[in-house]
C-alpha cells in the first residue's frame, strides 16, 4: 500500500475539518469532513482558485436554496430545480470544478428540518467553508508540490522510454508484446508529462511575477515536452508507413543511423540543460542542422517508380525532420537559460 501526499493531504484536511467543527459546536461535522475530500487539489495554484471559485458558488448556491426554500418549500421538485440552476451557474462561470461540492452544500441546506431559518442556512454554510479552508491550508502548508524535479524526473522517464522504442524502431527488434507495453508505457509518461507542465505553468505564472530566469525555464520545460510529443508522433508515422514500405537494408541502414543520432544527441541536450556536459559543444546545433540537411537530401535520393514507397518514405522523413527541428529549438532555449543561469550567479 502506497500513501502518495495526496492521499496523506485528504486525510488531514478532514482530520483538521472535523476538528475545528467540533471546537466550535457546529453539527453536522460530516459534511465538513465532505467538503474537505472534494477541496484537496493537485495544485496551490488550484487550491487558491477552487477556493475563490467556490465561495463564490457556494454563496450563490446557498442563497437560491434559501430562496426556494422560502417560495416554494423544500420537496423533491424543488430541490431538482435549485440542482439545475445551480450547475447552470457553474457552467456559464466556467466554475466547472466547483460544481460537486457547491451541490453539497446546497443539500445541505434543503435536506434538512428548521432549514427555512436563515441562521441553519448559515451554519450549513459555515461548515462547508470550514471543509474547504481546511484543505486550502493543509494542501498550501503540508508538502507542498515540487514540481520543477517531478517534472524532470518524469522527462527523463519518458526520454529513457522514447529511446528505447525509436532505436529499435527501424531494426523491429522488440518482440511485439515488449513493444506494446513499452508504448503503452510511454504514451502514460507522455500524458503525465503533459498534466505536469500544466500545473508548473501555473505555479510559476499565476501564483507570481516570473523573474528572467524563470521565464526561460518555462519555455525549457515547455520544449522539453514538445520534443517528446515530436518523438511519440514519429514512433505512429513509423510504425504506420515504415514497413509498409518495403525498402531494402541498406535504406534500413539509413533511417537506423540517422534515428540513433538524433536520440543519442536529445539526451545531450538533457545533460546539457543539467549542466552535466562539458561546455565545449558549442557546434552542437549546426552539427544538427547539418545532419538534417544531408539525411533530407539522402533521403529525396531514395525516390523510386513505385510511388507509394516513394510518399510513406517522405512522410518518415518529414516527421524525423520535425523532431530534428525540435532538438535544435531545444538546444537553442537551453542555452539561451544557461546564459541567463550563469549571469544570475
Amino acid at each position: 500500500m502506497t500513501l502518495g501526499p495526496r492521499i496523506v493531504k485528504t486525510g488531514l484536511a478532514v482530520t483538521v475539518a472535523l476538528y475545528v467543527c467540533s471546537l466550535l459546536g457546529l453539527e453536522p461535522a460530516i459534511f465538513a469532513g465532505v467538503a474537505a475530500i472534494l477541496a484537496v487539489q493537485p495544485s496551490i495554484y488550484r487550491t487558491w482558485k477552487q477556493m475563490i471559485d467556490q465561495i463564490i458558488t457556494n454563496t450563490v448556491g446557498a442563497a437560491i436554496a434559501l430562496l426556494f426554500i422560502h417560495l416554494v418549500g423544500d420537496n423533491p421538485i424543488a430541490v431538482g430545480l435549485v440542482i439545475m440552476i445551480v450547475i447552470s451557474f457553474s457552467l456559464k462561470m466556467k466554475m466547472e470544478s466547483t460544481i460537486p461540492l457547491t451541490l453539497v452544500t446546497v443539500l445541505a441546506i434543503m435536506s434538512a428540518p428548521g432549514n427555512e431559518d436563515i441562521f441553519f442556512t448559515l451554519n450549513r454554510f459555515l461548515i462547508i467553508l470550514i471543509g474547504t479552508f481546511s484543505a486550502i491550508l493543509v494542501n498550501v502548508f503540508v508538502w507542498p508540490p515540487k514540481y520543477r524535479k517531478t517534472y524532470l524526473q518524469k522527462v527523463q522517464q519518458a526520454f529513457t522510454d522514447m529511446s528505447l522504442l525509436v532505436r529499435t524502431a527501424i531494426s523491429n527488434e522488440l518482440t511485439e508484446t515488449t513493444y506494446q507495453e513499452q508504448t503503452k508505457k510511454f504514451k502514460k509518461d507522455v500524458q503525465k508529462l503533459e498534466d505536469l507542465f500544466k500545473m508548473f505553468d501555473e505555479e510559476r505564472g499565476k501564483l507570481g511575477r516570473l523573474n528572467q530566469l524563470h521565464a526561460r525555464e518555462v519555455v525549457v520545460f515547455k520544449q522539453m515536452l514538445k520534443t517528446i510529443q515530436k518523438g511519440e508522433q514519429l514512433l505512429e508515422t513509423i510504425e504506420e508507413h515504415y514497413f509498409q514500405s518495403k525498402v531494402d537494408e541498406e535504406v534500413d541502414q539509413l533511417f537506423d543511423d540517422h534515428l540513433e543520432q538524433l536520440v543519442k544527441q536529445h539526451e545531450i541536450l538533457l545533460l546539457k540543460y543539467e549542466a552535466k556536459m562539458k561546455e565545449d559543444d558549442h557546434h552542437l546545433e549546426e552539427e544538427l542542422q547539418n545532419q538534417r540537411s544531408v539525411f533530407f537530401e539522402q533521403a529525396l535520393d531514395l525516390q523510386t517508380d513505385n510511388k507509394d514507397q516513394n510518399q510513406r518514405l517522405m512522410i518518415i522523413t518529414a516527421s524525423i525532420n520535425d523532431y530534428s527541428f525540435h532538438l535544435i529549438r531545444l538546444n537553442h532555449v537551453v542555452e539561451q537559460y544557461l546564459k541567463v543561469s550563469h549571469g544570475t550567479r
